[in-house]
């Protein structure tokens, strides 16, 4: 009863729009990791925002600076029992570009707005919500041990950082230098899209990422092209074929050290009842794209993908007649466990001049790429998390070895050590990123159920795993 008091609890914090209006204000600070003038807000969002409402609840509260000079970071603790277990959670309050000008009308990033079943504004989805989502549930979750008098029963520390939509700069590096403060014996945090908007989904890791720009840069400016077509090599052409070698016409890597040598076989089994379709609003899956023989779930969950984010040659807004004298493409690597995050763009430059390219540059795009991880899905704490998912909902959750975008669970998983487990809120049709980004409501409130009943069972020993 004890548990389904503090699920009901959570329930109803959703149902008289706390939530929401929690959420609404936490949407309304414009905290853009990529926009300098919003440095403030980043600030903001840690100082007068989560820390008030942690402490609320009986956090140590600490804000710090980033050691590369990225937005400030929070650590907030509470510590019940130092012989309890310890969960680390974690989440991002900054977000990306709100684009004001391309949401549509009626719709604005900074203020919350209930449409139907969507919840829209900058960071609903990515990633205020689905923090605010596990504040919630905590919430409910410790007022009712406190109405029973009894203790949590775990202990309960808290990242939030405000750079992660900028790949996270100084992240590793703040987490290595505390890495006393943040020790635990599990990690447990939500981010990204659930498998399908109806099915709960607990992934345990993430795909790494490595954004790179292939350059041909033949010569000084544009020459015409009736008086020299035909004499000048074109680099738009040159680029065109260069990509065109690094996977078959279908989407098949051929780049050898960029394949994976395998799926391992209960990283298949997890997949095997996976359908990544997306939901209604999501684009219809290609059959016929990508690695042959894989599942759809196994293309984006197992395996690695490339894909050409951006070109340019020449004017694009305003063509003329003539031969550019550079062509420019970025481009990403989506890779899993397995490969080698330095060999990439090594293997890529070797891959070029095998083909006679030798006359296109390959620079990595970031200071750091996130790099890929993979708990066990054996592990006691996947099995852990998928009971209590069941025992709320009902349902069976879906397992994903891995997150098909990146985060940076590298240093969740390396740097601190920990097994990992994400249990998203949000579905693949958030327009996460782009204009209108959304919440879904139902997810949203399911979400808050299952993160009671999950807060609620770590607190009882007899149903967490073990820890030596």
């Amino acid at each position: 009863m004890s548990r389904h008091a503090a699920i009901a609890d959570a329930e109803a914090y959703f149902d008289n729009k706390t939530f929401h209006a929690d959420l609404a204000r936490r949407v309304a600070i414009p905290t853009e990791s990529q926009n300098p003038e919003r440095r403030d807000a980043l600030q903001i969002y840690l100082d007068d925002e989560l820390t008030p409402a942690l402490e609320a609840m009986g956090f140590t509260c600490t804000v710090y600076p980033n050691p590369k000079a990225g937005g400030p970071l929070l650590i907030a603790s509470r510590i019940e029992d130092a012989t309890l277990p310890t969960v680390l959670s974690y989440g991002h309050g900054d977000v990306i570009r709100g684009v004001d000008a391309q949401w549509n009308a009626g719709l604005s990033p900074w203020r919350l707005i209930e449409d139907g079943d969507k919840l829209y504004g900058r960071g609903t989805a990515d990633n205020k919500g689905q923090h605010s989502i596990n504040l919630g549930a905590f919430k409910s979750v410790l007022a009712i041990r406190r109405s029973q008098q009894q203790g949590l029963g775990f202990n309960l520390k808290l990242l939030i950082e405000t750079g992660e939509e900028m790949g996270s700069p100084g992240l590793n590096d703040f987490c290595l230098a505390h890495k006393d403060a943040l020790e635990a014996d599990v990690f447990i945090s939500s981010d990204g899209p659930r498998l399908s908007p109806e099915r709960p989904t607990i992934f345990l890791g993430s795909r790494g990422a490595l954004n790179f720009d292939l350059t041909v840069e033949l010569r000084e400016g544009a020459h015409h092209s009736g008086n020299w077509g035909g004499l000048l090599a074109d680099p738009g052409i040159i680029l065109n074929h260069a990509i065109a070698s690094i996977t078959d016409a279908r989407g098949m890597i051929q780049v050898p050290e960029w394949r994976p040598a395998d799926i391992p076989a209960n990283v298949r089994a997890a997949l095997a009842d996976c359908d990544p379709s997306g939901g209604d609003d999501a684009p219809t899956i290609d059959l016929d794209w990508g690695e042959p023989g894989l599942s759809p779930a196994e293309r984006v969950f197992g395996w690695s993908s490339f894909a050409v984010l951006a070109m340019k040659v020449g004017n694009p807004e305003f063509p003329v007649n003539a031969i550019a004298g550079k062509a420019w493409a970025r481009c990403q690597l989506r890779f899993v466990v397995g490969t080698n995050p330095n060999a990439i763009v090594p293997a890529l430059q070797q891959h070029l001049a095998r083909e006679g390219f030798t006359n296109v540059s390959v620079t990595a795009t970031r200071e750091t790429e996130m790099n890929a991880t993979r708990l066990d899905p054996d592990s006691p704490w996947v099995k852990f998390a998928v009971a209590s998912i069941i025992k709320t909902t009902g349902k069976k959750p879906a397992i994903l070895p891995n997150l098909g975008g990146s985060l940076p669970n590298e240093v969740f998983a390396e740097t601190l050590g920990l097994p990992t487990v994400w249990i998203p809120h949000s579905y693949s049709a958030c327009s996460q990123h782009a204009p209108n980004e959304h919440l879904l409501g139902p997810i949203a409130r399911e979400g808050l159920q299952i993160m009671a009943g999950l807060f609620w069972d770590l607190g009882e020993a007899s149903l967490r795993p073990a820890i030596c």
